[in-house]
């Protein structure tokens, strides 16, 4: 039995795959720095929905409809946002997502998309004590929900990089959260089911809640003033260092590449310049560290590393990072869904019973 269903072929898809001994990510027959900064998000949500809606319109009409559900997304939910604000920022997320229509239809499938861009700066908003900005259906998805964060809009490099990090996680194989995402839509559930159930494993400090403690961890380096002082005794401790290591790459995970760039462009001089600087040392302090402690495991800097760097680069605090991935995955979990549905069945493993066994005697 394979522990964790490691190597274990759950599904046949077309959506992405991922090499984890080359270091590669393939989307729809395109690699990863073929799309990440050339295509725009609404470019990539039709290159993953394409063959599972028979109305979905070309990249210009699908952007226009995608603004357009932000409004309604927006405009649907704000008298909801003040019950959920109390929350921490991702349950509000998934409880305002949970409002969605449970539908199967483009229109459905594009609210779920626009949601998280839309209720992520609207309650953090509310959370510092201010009024949730409306959505402009006619502006970059990427710009918008910048511009819905900060009351104004943004720099073309600070949109540029944000819309480069939906594209660069909008999909990654049969990970947590798009199996579960799958299991859901195998029963046939709709799709704000079947997304749910993606958020809900996002959640999980081994998947999508990684990149906030990046931060954290930056932070207490940096106070501490000896990086690999304090990385030797998180080894010792047998604590986690977060943003290297991950469960397919056995080389670098090519994200990280991706996003490292990314954060460059942003840099130069000022606070980012200097945050990517350290940064950068504390990577390759980090890389040896682990080189030595662990001799028998590749642990290389992985997509979290630099997801928290651009992130925090753009305005958003560490707790919404998880918020920003769900904004850039749900493309790919909708897509995933739909084609589980058109060519999957439900989904239905075994298990072994290795409990005890009594015999009853009448």
């Amino acid at each position: 039995m394979a522990n964790g269903l490691d190597d274990v072929v759950a599904a046949e898809t077309v959506l992405s795959d991922v090499d984890g001994l080359g270091g590669r990510l393939t989307i729809r027959g395109h690699s990863l720095p073929e799309l990440a900064g050339r295509w725009n998000y609404p470019q990539v949500v039709r290159l993953l929905l394409d063959g599972f809606f028979e109305d979905l319109p070309d990249d210009a009409e699908l952007a226009t409809r995608l603004g357009e559900a932000r409004v309604e997304v927006f405009d649907r939910l704000l008298p909801s946002l003040t019950l959920l604000a109390p929350l921490d920022v991702y349950s509000a997320m998934r409880a305002g997502m949970a409002l969605l229509p449970d539908g199967e239809t483009l229109t459905d499938a594009l609210r779920l998309i626009a949601a998280p861009a839309v209720l992520t700066p609207a309650l953090l908003r509310l959370r510092r004590g201010e009024q949730p900005v409306a959505p402009d259906d006619k502006a970059g998805h990427a710009v918008d929900m910048l511009r819905m964060l900060r009351g104004s809009v943004p720099s073309p490099a600070t949109a540029k990089a944000l819309d480069t990090y939906l594209v660069t996680v909008c999909d990654h194989g049969l990970n947590a959260s798009t199996f579960a995402t799958r299991v859901v839509a195998s029963t046939l559930a709709g799709l704000t089911s079947s997304v749910l159930a993606g958020l809900g494993a996002l959640k999980g400090p081994l998947h999508g809640g990684a990149p906030g403690p990046v931060i954290e961890m930056l932070d207490a380096i940096e106070a501490h003033g000896d990086a690999a002082g304090w990385l030797r005794d998180e080894i010792a401790h047998g604590r986690r260092i977060m943003g290297f290591g991950h469960r397919i790459y056995r080389v670098r995970d090519p994200r990280a590449d991706v996003l490292k760039a990314v954060v460059r462009q942003l840099g130069g001089e000022g606070e980012t310049g200097r945050r990517l600087a350290f940064a950068e040392e504390v990577e390759q302090t980090a890389l040896e560290v682990l080189r030595i402690a662990k001799p028998q495991r590749s642990l290389q800097t992985n997509v979290e590393f630099y997801t928290a760097l651009v992130l925090e680069a753009a305005g958003f605090p560490p707790q919404a990072f998880s918020n920003v991935f769900a904004a850039g995955r749900v493309a790919g979990w909708i897509a995933h869904a739909r084609e589980q549905q058109t060519t999957g069945r439900l989904i239905r493993p075994q298990s072994r019973y290795v409990g005890p066994v009594t015999d009853l005697v009448a």
